[in-house]
């Protein structure tokens, strides 16, 4: 079992910057990964990490976030540039076992373990 929480949403204006993170405990998931909701939209990825990998963020992010991870003290961070009112979002965290990069990175990954999410708003 892993537990996930995450923390460092907020409100901030556009153009600002936020860094979220999602500290884990429990056994160890190399496959961890930041999916977000926009009010009244679907969940969307933001991106995905493996072990100690540079990680893959989706297109609309990729120039201005960055994803992370501290192995030693098994927290995943997002930090979020430029922020924009379309970044407006509930931000969660995901993990899960993973054996290999190609099995985490693969769009078919199903990731197990959740935590409960942190708000981030962005106002114009």
């Amino acid at each position: 079992q892993v537990e996930l929480v995450e923390s460092g949403g907020g409100s901030v204006q556009a153009g600002g910057s936020l860094r979220l993170s999602c500290a884990a405990s429990g056994s160890y998931a190399r496959c961890m990964a930041w999916f977000r909701r926009a009010p009244g939209k679907d969940r969307e990825e933001v991106g995905r990490l493996y072990a100690d990998s540079p990680g893959r963020l989706g297109d609309a992010v990729k120039a201005r976030f960055t994803i992370s991870r501290d192995n030693a003290a098994d927290t995943l961070y997002l930090q979020m540039n430029d922020l924009t009112p379309e970044d407006t979002a509930w931000y969660t965290c995901a993990a899960g076992f993973s054996w290999s990069s190609a099995n985490c990175y693969d769009s078919s990954f199903g990731f197990a373990f959740w935590g409960r999410g942190t708000q981030v708003v962005v106002s114009s």
